[in-house]
This record gives C-alpha cells, structure tokens and sequence, in this order.
C-alpha cells in the first residue's frame, strides 16, 4: 500500500480525528457484536500509546439526517471502553459549542466519541461546511472506517480535504490483503462468488475472470446464469435483465467459470418446506433452489484442493434457513481445511464463517462489504484516494 498510515507521522500531542466503521448491531441497548469494535482497536490504542488524544466518529444505521433514539453511540462507547480498559466519553452531538469545548479539553491518551454523523444531512451530502465543521476539533484525520470508504461522505472523503489525511491500522491490513489478492495472488488463484443477485456482482466477476483459474458461482446468482444456459429454474429467483450479459460471461469464462451441477430446490421459500436434491436441469414448475447440492460442493472442494489464494463473497445458498445451509457451511469448512490465502468479504459469508465457529482459521475477514465489493471490482474508493500517499 502506498498511502501513508499513522506508523508514518509523528502523532504525539496532536488530536486525532479518526472515522471508525462502528455500525454494529444493537439489541435492548446492548451491542450484539462487537466485531467492528474490536478491528478499530489496534488503531485507536496506538494513537493513545503514543501520545495522541483521540477523537472517534462513526455512523450507526440509517437516520436519514434526523436524530433517531435508538440509533445514539451510547451502548458502542460502553463497550469500547470495556475494550479499552479505560473510560470513553461519549458526546450528544458531533458538531457544535459543546463539542469543540471537549475536543479542546481532551489530553493525550484520552478518548472520546462523537454522536452519530449521520444525524446530520450534510454528512451523506459530503457538505464541505460540516466537514471543515469536523476538522477544526482536532489536527490530523486518520480513516479507519473501511466498510465506509466507498462513499464519498463528508467524514470519509471531504474531511480528507481539510486536515491531513493517513490510513490507520485496519484500512492498511485490508487495502494489504485485497491489493495483494489483485495484483499478486499466489496462483492458483480461486474466487467465489454467491448471493442473491449476478447485477451486484458482474463488475467483480469482469475484474477476476482474467485474473483466476477457477471463479465458483452459487447462490441465487448461479441461477441466472443457468438459466442463460437453457435450463428451466421453475420458481427459483433469476434475474430476466441480466440474462445477456450472464451468457457473454459464460463465454468469456469458459472453463474457469464453475456452475452447480446439483441443486437443493424446495415447494416454497420457507424452513418448513418439502425439499430434495435435484440436478440442474430437473427443476419443476412450483419449484425453487434454496442451496447447491452435494454433488457440486465436491466439485467446489476439488477446486479449492490446491488453490494458494481463495477470495469469498457471498453464500451458496438461503443458509438463513437451516436446511439450506449446508453447502455454504461446507465451503466455509473447506476454506478452513485448505493451506491458502483465504479472505473473506461481504456481510452473509462472515456470518456463515463466524456461525461455523471458522472464524479463526482464515486469514483474513474484510469489515467492508460494499467496499470489499468495489475494491474487487477495481474500483478506486473515495475514502482511499483521498489519503496521503508515501
């Protein structure tokens, strides 16, 4: 990675003001997971160690510029400074008198956090005034927030803009990770690709056809995609508008792009329903697939046997329900079982990893799904480019 990050500047007495991704789940003003929390820590304890005072911002949920209750950062600033091991104020705004007074105040080695951006409209419209609003409380920015950094928000990119701007310690291992993924992967080299829909995901597979010897296509996606093959999908979710271009796909893979050859298909989009194992081209009318079938996670597996680099985004099936969550967890089972790179990007695949307790045996689980997405798209995120470089 070519951008500066906290390790490259001189951070002692200086105010830090670092954009984490703190958008965690909440439940009864308890936060559920606390992963999010804890991939900011190696960051936010450095600048601390060394002599910063640190002021954090993040966004949780979608208030939509208002203030919503329940949406506040008092259960995320609890638990960070259990986390932490020393106490992290939290304030009721991010901008304004009281703010300023408090950032002002803060000492080296202290923390604290400010109210949720997004109760402020001008943080989505990346207004230049609240971000100059933001930079005065401190003087350096520090983005930490990569499941944010594919939007051109007024704490991700605009700040960048008015004070100093470096990556701090996750930002660095994940553009790491990802960078390497794209540009020198050990070979082989194995993609897999799933969720609901191919129209999210073509950017992606265009970007990694050239680049992989194999890219693994599951989930509702793979149903578009035999569908351009000719096969009847009865019920199942397909996407009628993305037919063409699953089908110029389908040629321009050839052999590397690996479809399902058996599928778990089921009478109703429901844990209760009536379901069997059926191949690809036996799939009635009233019917829909739920999951691939074993016959294709063999097939999957054998493609992962001797990969060295392994990139996954998105599950295999409705594993949701449990009796369509067995080719998802099998593949999460072969990625553990594998010597290989394996990085993990998109919300459903990190919760299948973690459900299956596999969380530990992968190398490296990316925080950002949105942005994961687009970085392995090529694209360049807002929150990135506006960084330093070395």
């Amino acid at each position: 990675m070519n951008k500066k990050t906290i390790r490259d500047i001189d951070v002692q007495g200086k105010k830090a003001l670092v954009r984490v991704d703190f958008n965690v789940p909440l439940e009864a003003g308890k936060v559920t997971d606390d992963t999010r929390i804890r991939a900011a820590l190696p960051t936010i304890q450095y600048l601390l160690d060394h002599g910063a005072a640190v002021i954090l911002m993040s966004h949780l949920g979608r208030p939509k510029g208002k203030v919503v209750e329940g949406l506040r950062l008092d259960p995320v600033a609890a638990r960070l400074s259990e986390l932490l091991g020393k106490p992290v104020r939290k304030l009721d705004d991010c901008i304004g008198p009281e703010v300023e007074a408090a950032a002002k105040a803060l000492q080296p080695g202290e923390a604290l956090l400010l109210e949720n951006l997004r109760f402020h409209p001008e943080e989505e419209a990346n207004d230049l005034t609240f971000a100059q609003q933001l930079a005065e409380l401190a003087d350096m920015y520090v983005n930490d927030a990569f499941g944010a950094a594919h939007r051109a928000h007024a704490s991700t990119s605009g700040i960048a803009d008015v004070l100093p701007a470096v990556a701090g310690l996750l930002m660095e291992k994940e553009i790491n990770f990802l960078g390497r993924a794209l540009e020198s992967p050990e070979h082989p080299f194995v993609a897999i690709l799933g969720g609901a829909k191919i129209s999210d995901k073509i950017g992606v597979i265009e970007n990694l056809l050239d680049r992989v010897e194999a890219l693994l296509i599951g989930g509702g996606m793979a149903n578009t995609f035999l569908l351009a093959q000719g096969y009847e999908m009865g019920d199942s979710l397909v996407e009628e508008g993305s037919v063409a271009t699953a089908e110029r796909l389908l040629k321009e893979g050839g052999d590397r792009l690996v479809l399902p050859v058996d599928v778990v298909i089921a009478d109703a989009f429901s844990a209760e329903a009536n379901s069997r194992v059926v191949e690809v081209n036996q799939v009635p009318t009233g019917w829909r697939i739920l999951d691939v079938g074993p016959q294709t996670v063999e097939c999957f597996k054998a493609k992962l046997a001797g990969a060295r680099t392994v990139v996954w985004n998105g599950p295999m099936g409705v594993f949701e329900f449990e009796p369509f969550a067995a080719g998802t967890r099998a593949i999460a089972q072969a990625l553990a079982d594998i010597q290989a790179t394996t990085i993990i990007g998109g919300g459903d695949s990190v919760a299948a990893i973690e459900q299956a307790g596999l969380a530990e045996k992968m190398t490296h689980i990316s925080t950002g799904g949105g942005a994961s997405l687009e970085f392995l798209e090529g694209k360049v995120l807002p929150g990135v480019a506006k960084l330093q470089e070395r």
